[in-house]
């Protein structure tokens, strides 16, 4: 029936699927939208759950003539087998969704609890981490983590072969964990007054793996700043300024060369912030330059002045 209207069978086959699934047949660029919009093209669920409406698509035949579907063959209704699923020679069944308004991790953590206030009958278990998002996010994580340590560990050796010093290393690195008070409030901040909801769904800015990445690298930037202030100050003792003097002079000197270094540091990773992707890395380089700059010149000099202080004190 399909050759003498004109029609081949894999027409047939490719327009019942793309009644049925669905197909993306191009995009749309509106002036609102960073990024161009997919067309999806997909009959209604009522439509296509019905054989008298999927018997009235019509096929477009070479002569031009609009040919129903019915006209072309016939619906059979069968039982189809169900597929059983196996994993670690046990029975499964995987249930997927999607998130709206909320992240993957808290949905996991939502429905952990649930399972714990109704437990499933004898002989059915979940398993939350063997698949999907949420073993992506625990590894992710955990490997960025294990990364992180490493680090700390690489920049304190480094410190103590140049320092030839145990402490002072921690004096510098204290510049590390201050970019924390700049990273979490700050993500929290853009929730806060930057976010608006989308078809009435929240739309959050997530703490995402490449913010954990940023957060990695400025482990190795900020205690620049450090490095700058204590050798300022080793510099002012060796000519022969007291202790609090070298302290006060090395915070009042290079106040202006690092602030304007994490600005231009800052300002650079504005764009990043765009990227759908890397806009994570970058908030978290703007946050954390922010609070670690502004901390460090404080802290790190009173720190130094009394691991010194008590040096001098006990010296004597």
């Amino acid at each position: 029936k399909a050759a003498l209207s004109g029609l081949s069978e894999a027409q047939i086959a490719q327009g019942l699927a793309m009644a049925e699934a669905g197909k993306d047949v191009g995009r749309v660029h509106l002036a609102r939208e960073r990024l161009p919009l997919e067309i999806f093209l997909r009959g209604p669920l009522a439509w296509r759950s019905s054989i008298l409406s999927l018997g009235q698509l019509y096929f477009k035949n070479p002569q031009g003539a609009m040919v129903p579907l019915q006209e072309l063959g016939r619906f059979d209704l069968d039982m189809a087998p169900k597929s059983i699923v196996r994993k670690n020679l046990e029975r499964l069944v995987y249930v997927t969704g999607n998130t709206a308004g909320l992240s993957p991790v808290n949905a996991i953590l939502d429905l952990m609890e649930d399972t714990g206030r109704q437990p499933l009958p004898p002989g059915y278990h979940v398993n939350y981490s063997g698949e999907g998002e949420w073993k992506i996010t625990v590894q992710v994580f955990r490997d960025l983590g294990i990364a992180f340590a490493g680090a700390l560990v690489g920049i304190y050796i480094l410190l103590v072969l140049q320092t030839s010093s145990y402490t002072m290393p921690l004096v510098i690195m204290v510049a590390i964990p201050l970019t924390m008070i700049g990273v979490m409030p700050g993500f929290a901040l853009l929730n806060a007054f930057f976010t608006t909801p989308v078809k009435g769904y929240a739309d959050p800015i997530y703490f995402t793996a490449t913010a954990m990445i940023g957060m990695i690298a400025l482990a190795g930037i900020v205690v620049r700043n450090s490095i700058i202030l204590i050798d300022f100050i080793h510099h002012h003792l060796d000519r022969g300024y007291p202790l609090e003097e070298a302290v006060l002079r090395s915070g009042a000197v290079r106040f202006r060369p690092i602030v304007l270094t994490a600005l231009a540091a800052m300002f650079g990773s504005w764009v990043i912030t765009l990227d759908p992707i890397f806009s994570g890395l970058a908030w978290s380089f703007i946050f954390g330059l922010f609070a670690s700059t502004a901390f460090s010149l404080v802290v790190v000099p009173v720190i130094f002045y009394l691991q010194a202080s008590r040096k001098q004190a006990a010296a004597k």
